[in-house]
């Protein structure tokens, strides 16, 4: 197989061709390797890589699971895995090592993938940027080195994005899957709170608002992914939501009615919209009504978005200080502060000065959100948004050493519609289905009501064939 025919497949046509003997998990493994040495490491994109253990693995991989020996990318999120270290994008955290494989990993590997490295983040995933002096540099957008993929999962985004895998791991605790899947032109989706799990270490992150999943290059492989690792694990804080027999079978069902779409164009505070945003947004709506949906233009609930950005700053900080200070366990000050990027020391600084009914109350402001947006999607299937208020923005732009409010502040204008959503544990997902006149990705957010991923699914996959947009990666193939 050529990299060139490597890239264009997703990883179920790869998981076939697998089953059939046409290829091999080390001629996959192989070619993915390559890929990331000639483009997801020139852009930054990994980090602990493990080259020749992975081409080893393949080299004798039973083809277990749905994607049994599949090329795969772990995001350097601190998920625990016995393989791999991580750092979580700081030099205080580098080289952390694990003695046991979340369930997660587990349910990974039990589907056939073959993790080979980790992908870049921000420090401690608190960015919707990837710029972590950690990595030695920004990690650059693949349509335009100028720009920032995103954050947290940038390196996942990039990575798929080129045509290194068809799959990678991402996670979502403040719009960290959609935020890189619309800056690099990929689809990702968010869970809803508790369908993947997040143990044995874990029960949640953020207060609630973090989840797991993968970016893909198409819908149809983040269904297959969810078939395999959906659930519960046991001692969990939240059930996981109810699901289909199969995300994958449901694809291809015509929908019993027409959809009825509630469309978000105005928004919280008058943040400003550009001009291409809205442009994504009424080109999905003429997909939706072709396709035979209903939209309809209605406001955002009244949600008071400057409590929320603070509630959200609150839990943020506060989780900061329980991670710094297990990792400062024994080390004096003077050792680690100077590690920490100044928006990360601030948060921790800040975090030490909360009180017990401040993180409460960030909790109950998530809480009521939830209640608020249950009641709003009565009466509709799906709420359509733009993922962005604006284009991927230029590296710097976002920089960790602004001081931490202000940092997390001009985050929440950039990703206005994205934190809401994990407040009230929707699913939600960005569609890549609109390239400006520049060639820069601009996505749209599809949010369902909670624990309904499968009209999300079942909904992107009719747009993906109404607009296919797995042809747009071939202006990114380089060699092969």
């Amino acid at each position: 197989m050529r990299p060139a025919d490597y890239s264009r497949l997703d990883g179920l046509a790869l998981a076939s061709l697998l089953r059939k003997g046409e290829t091999s998990a080390f001629e996959l493994m192989t070619i993915a390797v390559q890929l990331a040495r000639e483009r997801a490491m020139p852009l930054n994109a990994l980090c602990y890589q493990r080259f020749e253990e992975a081409l080893e693995m393949a080299r004798t991989a039973q083809l277990v699971g749905p994607f049994g020996g599949l090329p795969f990318l772990l995001k350097d999120s601190g998920l625990a895995s016995r393989r791999l270290s991580s750092s979580m994008g700081s030099r205080m955290f580098r080289d952390t090592r694990f003695s046991f494989d979340s369930t997660l990993v587990e349910r990974f590997e039990a589907a056939g993938f073959i993790s080979f490295a980790r992908t870049t983040v921000p420090e401690l995933c608190m960015a919707p940027t990837t710029e972590a002096v950690a990595n030695g540099g920004p990690t650059l957008n693949p349509w335009d080195p100028a720009r920032s993929p995103g954050g947290s999962s940038g390196g996942s985004a990039v990575a798929v994005a080129l045509g290194v895998v068809p799959i990678a791991h991402g996670s979502d605790g403040g719009g960290s899957i959609r935020i890189p899947a619309s800056c690099c032109g990929v689809f990702g989706l968010k869970p809803s709170r508790g369908l993947l799990p997040m143990g044995p270490a874990r029960g949640e992150g953020w207060g609630g608002l973090a989840t797991d999943g993968v970016i893909t290059r198409t819908v149809r492989d983040t269904a297959a992914v969810l078939d395999a690792i959906a659930g519960a694990d046991p001692g969990a804080p939240y059930a996981a939501p109810r699901m289909p027999e199969s995300f994958l079978a449901g694809l291809d069902k015509p929908f019993d009615r027409p959809l009825r779409v509630a469309k978000w164009v105005s928004t919280w505070n008058d943040i400003p919209l550009d001009a291409d945003c809205l442009a994504a947004v009424e080109s999905a709506e003429r997909l939706l009504i072709r396709n035979g949906h209903q939209v309809v233009e209605i406001s955002p609930p009244d949600i008071d978005f400057d409590g929320f950005a603070n509630a959200l700053i609150d839990v943020i900080a506060a989780n900061a200080v329980v991670s710094i200070e297990t990792a400062a366990v024994g080390r004096p000050s003077e050792q680690w502060r100077g590690l920490l990027e100044p928006a990360i020391l601030g948060a921790y600084h800040y975090g030490k000065t909360l009180r017990a009914t401040d993180y409460i109350s960030a909790i109950a402001c998530f809480q009521q959100i939830s209640r608020e947006m249950e009641r709003y999607m009565q009466g509709f299937d799906l709420l359509l948004t733009p993922t962005l208020t604006q284009l991927p923005v230029t590296l710097g732009t976002l920089s960790m050493n602004d001081d931490f409010r202000s940092f997390r502040l001009k985050g929440a204008r950039y990703t206005m519609f994205l934190a809401i959503i994990n407040a009230s544990g929707q699913p939600a997902a960005n569609v890549p289905l609109y390239w400006n006149q520049q060639g820069i990705p601009v996505g749209i957010q599809l949010v369902g009501r909670f624990g309904d991923e499968d009209t999300i699914l079942r909904a992107s996959a009719e747009l993906e064939r109404s607009s296919p947009w797995i042809g747009l990666y071939a202006r990114l193939r380089v060699g092969g």
